[in-house]
């Protein structure tokens, strides 16, 4: 039987050799990374190390770095009204764009008649005008932007984000769960006050995340209190195993990154040729700048799920646009506020490629999609 080929990389990554084993290092410690005694010393020097690494990759200051459950986590931290930055009063409402992830779309702490949307264009990408018009509309601002957009891949322009968002005296948080690894990122670089990752996107384990704050952001008010841990900002004994895992998995992801990145698109492209060689299919953003492993794709009369199925069938695990927890297929959220109707969005399918996607992953998939095509056309 062939092996399956696993093209939904954007959902979640296979575990690096590299977290796997400092995982199976962490188990076998004892101590509370809290405790002063050797043991707990040891333990809390996994905990820095990871920190110290994240930091590195990311422009942060280790000091900076919140470990949390997840990126969901991470992301409701983020968004906190009181955050102030190094000068100006605090942030009364939230600004997001139409299309960032549901944690972010959810609000954290800020009530719902606080929060407004950001326009983005037919290509998936932010208008920065309404932007700048929605921040002139009302008090001091959070912004939240995501760097890069987990369904169509469409990078945002967050630097240029930043300076409006700066010029009138709001915050800017970046959801960069999955441009992390993928491509360069530097939030000192971009202007970012709070930026969110997560482990399981590059590598590392499940049930990992973290925030990470520019220096002299002040106000951020802790969804988890109780014992004081990652300086009062999240309480909770750190998940030193699935901490380490993570460290280790961005030392191994950044080493291997333009080899990687440029692999990925040279193999997206063949991908991308060969899915619109067949049933009319069209890609979604594909004039915007884009993440090297992501493709969103669909074609007249196509239905998500089963096209899923249909993949799957094939030994091809692929995604829809916007499966929710039940696993049922809903209308993609980030295809409408791009202006395409319920018919459409429910016929997107994405395609996402990691470090070790081979040449014939991609003979597979296209395989599979004539089959599935031309079903479609002889419908």
């Amino acid at each position: 039987m062939p092996r399956r080929v696993y093209l939904d990389w954007n959902a979640t990554t296979p575990l690096r050799a590299e977290a796997r084993d400092a995982m199976l290092a962490a188990y076998a410690l004892i101590g509370n990374p809290s405790s002063v005694h050797a043991e707990g010393r040891e333990a809390r020097r996994l905990v820095e190390d990871a920190r110290a690494a994240l930091a590195a990759a990311v422009g942060a200051l280790p000091r900076n770095v919140v470990f949390t459950s997840a990126g969901t986590e991470a992301n409701a931290l983020a968004l906190s009204p009181g955050l102030r930055g190094p000068s100006g009063g605090p942030v009364e409402r939230l600004l997001a764009s139409a299309v960032e992830h549901a944690s972010v779309l959810a609000g954290g702490r800020f009530p719902p008649d606080r929060i407004g949307l950001i326009r983005v264009t037919r290509s998936g990408v932010i208008d920065l005008d309404h932007l700048e018009t929605l921040l002139g509309e009302g008090p001091r601002a959070l912004v939240s932007i995501m760097a890069a957009n987990n369904e169509t891949g469409a990078i945002q322009p967050v630097a240029e984000a930043a300076r409006i968002v700066h010029e009138a005296g709001g915050l800017l948080h970046v959801d960069a769960i999955q441009a992390l690894g993928k491509i360069p990122f530097n939030m000192n670089a971009v202007g970012a006050d709070l930026a969110t990752v997560s482990a399981h996107k590059i590598g590392g384990p499940k049930g990992v995340g973290a925030l990470l704050v520019a220096e002299g952001i002040a106000g951020l008010e802790p969804v988890l209190r109780g014992g004081g841990q990652e300086k009062n900002r999240r309480a909770g004994t750190e998940n030193v195993a699935g901490i380490a895992g993570f460290g280790a998995a961005v030392e191994a992801v950044f080493q291997a990154l333009p080899e990687d990145a440029q692999r990925m698109a040279t193999l997206r492209t063949r991908l991308e040729n060969g899915l619109r060689a067949v049933a009319g299919a069209t890609v979604f953003s594909d004039d915007a700048t884009r993440l090297p492993n992501t493709v969103l794709f669909t074609a007249p009369g196509l239905k998500a799920e089963t096209a899923v199925i249909g993949f799957d069938l094939e030994g091809i695990a692929v995604s829809s646009g916007s499966a929710c927890s039940s696993g049922k297929v809903q209308p993609s959220h980030v295809l409408s506020a791009m202006g395409y109707d319920a018919t459409v969005a429910q016929g997107a399918v994405r395609l996402s490629l990691g470090w070790s996607t081979e040449p014939d992953d991609i003979n597979r998939a296209l395989e599979a999609w004539r089959k599935l095509g031309n079903a479609l056309l002889r419908a």
